[in-house]
């Protein structure tokens, strides 16, 4: 493989769709840490001897996915650390707050209740967080794509923006998570992202760079994009999810807007070309690919 090879690159020649490919996760813990983060942040990243290793366990026990966060520029800050907990439920997402003095304050947060679904006891925070991946040690689409964006993010939202260690899809750079709600979007770059910003905030999501919610499953996620392609409709919370049902064959997800239910069958496969999945792949690998079987009001199917 060429040492020019581009995943981001690739993916976009392929036409490979953003929809349904956020990661799986509900709770969240973004530990501020200035850097380098290395390849792997929390084992590489300047903390502490032993507190990466620490955090990490209890993070996977309690089923937290702990992410580390800085100000785009690298802003050095040594007298506060700030923490953010996110918990991105489908219907009610929260987040929270906290500074820390010292990095070792890490170990009195509770952890095991974020991963639970209740408050660490931080402060509520009614605030939209924008965290774009920038970890060139993970990938190198991250940083070459993602620093730009995060740079012009926040020069329009400097207090909502943060670049953020890896979160998964490195061939959709540039990546971003935004919290609470969990949402992952793809292929940002410095003319788009403040007007997709500014469209979050207004309550409005943006379809064409939308990979998905994480609080729920990746045929759910792509059903949501479906049905809101179908409907016209970017409303944050216009569509609830009611149920998913699996057969041998597809999933059946119900999902609610303004009243009226919706029953989408979506089918996951594998595609049958493998290709490198990130920069730095030794192997090809066949992605999931997502297909709609059926959209039809709940009642006419």
């Amino acid at each position: 493989m060429s040492q020019q090879f581009r995943c981001a690159a690739a993916s976009l020649g392929r036409d490979e769709s953003l929809a349904g490919t956020a990661s799986t996760v509900r709770a969240f813990l973004l530990l501020e840490n200035n850097g380098p983060w290395g390849e792997d942040a929390l084992r590489d990243a300047r903390l502490p001897d032993g507190l990466g290793e620490e955090l990490a366990a209890r993070a996977a026990a309690a089923r937290v996915r702990v992410l580390l966060v800085r100000r785009p520029g690298r802003q050095q800050r040594s007298d506060v650390l700030r923490v953010f907990a996110a918990y991105a439920h489908q219907h009610t997402p929260w987040l929270e707050t906290t500074v820390l003095t010292d990095v070792h304050q890490v170990h009195d947060l509770d952890i095991e209740a974020l991963g639970a679904g209740r408050s660490p006891g931080l402060t509520p925070l009614d605030e939209t967080v924008f965290a774009v991946c920038t970890h060139g040690k993970h990938d190198t689409c991250c940083a070459e794509r993602g620093r730009p964006v995060a740079a012009a993010l926040a020069r329009t939202h400097p207090a909502q923006t943060w670049e953020v260690s890896h979160i998964g899809g490195d061939r959709f750079a540039g990546n971003a998570l935004v919290l609470p709600d969990g949402l992952y979007l793809g292929r940002l770059d410095e003319a788009n992202v403040s007007g997709v910003a500014h469209d979050l905030v207004a309550g409005r999501l943006p379809l064409d760079h939308l990979r998905g919610r994480s609080g729920v499953g990746n045929s759910v996620q792509y059903a949501e994009i479906a049905l809101r392609r179908h409907l016209g409709e970017p409303g944050r919370d216009a569509v609830r999810f009611v149920s998913r049902a699996h057969d041998h064959e597809a999933t059946t997800v119900v999902l609610e807007v303004r009243g009226e239910r919706y029953a989408l069958r979506v089918r996951a496969f594998r595609s049958d070309e493998a290709h490198p999945l990130t920069c730095s792949a030794t192997r090809n690998n066949a992605p999931v690919l997502h297909e709609l079987l059926d959209l039809s009001p709940v009642g006419e199917r």
